[in-house]
């Protein structure tokens, strides 16, 4: 008699914790749960894998681009028998590497692009290093945030442009065509109809909000980490796995980069 009230109540609280972990994961939080922005982009910039992504606009396949971390990268170069050492994140800093390359409609010739940003411990950005090479040109831009400037090179034939811009002016593009064309930029942009940039951006600052919610990735509902905001009057969202992968990225103009396994039946 002791033997069976033994095994009903063991059986009776393995199915009882079963039940409760399966409503902890599926049941009253199944829906959208609100979480930090800081835990989202903490998880972003410590991923140990890189996340290969493939580009499309609509349903066309506009090229690749792969995102990495410093972490994830000295991660990978370390021995595969050692534990990482605890200082991995002081030593290394947060850094976000992206390159790839993509190709613009009847545009025959690629757009390669390979940068670089560095965040502070606050994960506020530092440094920005970007470069982006065409058969016409190779395009270079260098930031810091402590001057608040851009330095922007442009390397054509055997002609080279170089201007240092605020990194108030990047929301003017009237600034923008007159640091590079001069007097020209107003009949330029005459011939435009451009909205006012500077005051849009003013009237709506880029505030994130973080979401864990699951989605559906091949045959499996797995849960994932999700930040939206909106630039401009468009909603930017950016999808990342747990450990911080980048799964999927939206964007305006109907562009996204995802992974394959998201288009997989």
């Amino acid at each position: 008699m002791t033997a069976r009230l033994t095994f009903l109540a063991i059986a009776g609280f393995w199915l009882t914790m079963n039940v409760l972990l399966w409503r902890a994961e599926y049941g009253a939080h199944a829906g959208d749960t609100p979480v930090p922005v800081a835990l989202v982009w903490r998880k972003i910039l410590t991923a140990p894998d890189a996340s290969s992504l493939s580009v499309y606009q609509k349903s066309d396949r506009m090229g690749y681009c792969e995102v990495s971390t410093g972490i994830g990268q000295e991660m990978a170069n370390a021995d595969a028998d050692k534990l990482p050492p605890d200082n991995l994140v002081k030593r290394v800093g947060y850094q976000l590497h992206l390159a790839g390359n993509v190709s613009f409609g009847d545009f025959t010739n690629r757009v390669k692009f390979d940068g670089q940003l560095r965040f502070s411990t606050l994960h506020q950005w530092r440094e920005l290093t970007l470069k982006v090479t065409t058969r016409m040109a190779v395009v270079e831009i260098h930031s810091l945030a402590t001057n608040q400037m851009v330095h922007v090179k442009i390397t054509s034939d055997s002609e080279v442009m170089e201007r240092n811009l605020a990194i108030a002016d990047l929301q003017n593009p009237t600034a923008l065509l007159h640091a590079f064309v001069g007097d020209f930029a107003d009949p330029l942009l005459g011939t435009m109809d451009l909205p006012d940039f500077k005051t849009m951006a003013s009237d709506q600052p880029l505030e994130w909000t973080a979401i864990r919610t699951r989605v559906k990735i091949g045959a499996e509902a797995v849960p994932i980490y999700r930040l939206e905001t909106s630039v401009l009057g468009h909603d930017v969202v950016v999808d990342c796995s747990t450990l911080g992968e980048v799964l999927r990225v939206d964007l305006p103009g109907n562009i996204s980069a995802r992974i394959d396994e998201w288009l997989r039946p």
